[in-house]
């Protein structure tokens, strides 16, 4: 049995080596609080605005096409999602260069392509929306498009991500039933469920004293 045991390290060994070669374990948690709290900053402007009178339609649903939608939510929207992406490409840069890993490999590009086309598919019907006034479905179906990205993308980056892309999903099928308070689920899924799943992640795979582990 002694014998065997130096064979047995180094099967788990390769293993470990293989694992790491199809699956992308650079995902920092960080990136997931500094992305969350993108988003709730991003909900609590928008609902500032709501408050004022300037946009009933996302509260009760108006179908007014394009002109339902100020112009300054349209670049809200858009100035989170470039915030949340560049602190996240920033946090995952930083750790996989504190873990001599590439940031663009084989298996980062499995992962980016198999998120990217839920979400390209989302992004599409979500502009559909916008573009028949059905701007209170906005909320739910970007919620539910990124879930599947995030489940789709999981095979090939931590396993806990599938967790949260299931989440995002039942959270996106509830809001449904609730459309006035697309805001709120939105600002719970993008937001306080990043928040979440970045403390977790940080916690078992980038806090002291454990540092990286394979889930």
């Amino acid at each position: 049995m002694d014998k065997n045991h130096p064979s047995l390290q180094t099967l788990e060994e390769i293993r470990r080596m293989m694992e790491q070669s199809s699956r992308f374990m650079s995902l920092s948690g960080l990136s997931g609080i500094a992305a969350g709290i993108c988003a709730v900053g991003g909900a609590i402007v928008a609902n500032a605005w709501i408050n004022q009178g300037s946009m009933p339609s996302m509260v009760y649903g108006a179908n007014d096409g394009w002109h339902a939608v100020e112009g300054r939510y349209y670049f809200l929207a858009a100035a989170v999602l470039v915030c949340a992406l560049a602190v996240s490409f920033y946090f995952t840069w930083r750790k996989a260069r504190n873990s001599g890993l590439p940031v663009w490999n084989f298996a980062s590009r499995r992962l980016v392509i198999n998120l990217l086309i839920p979400l390209i598919a989302g992004g599409i019907f979500s502009i559909a929306l916008i573009y028949n006034g059905k701007v209170e479905l906005i909320g739910p179906s970007t919620l539910i498009f990124y879930g599947l990205g995030l489940v789709n993308a999981s095979k090939f980056t931590l396993s806990d991500i599938r967790y949260l892309g299931l989440l995002e999903i039942a959270l996106g099928l509830v809001n449904m039933f609730f459309l006035s308070y697309g805001l709120v689920f939105w600002a719970i899924g993008f937001g306080l469920l990043h928040i979440l799943y970045g403390l977790i992640i940080w916690k078992r795979y980038d806090g002291p004293p454990t540092g990286e582990m394979l889930p």
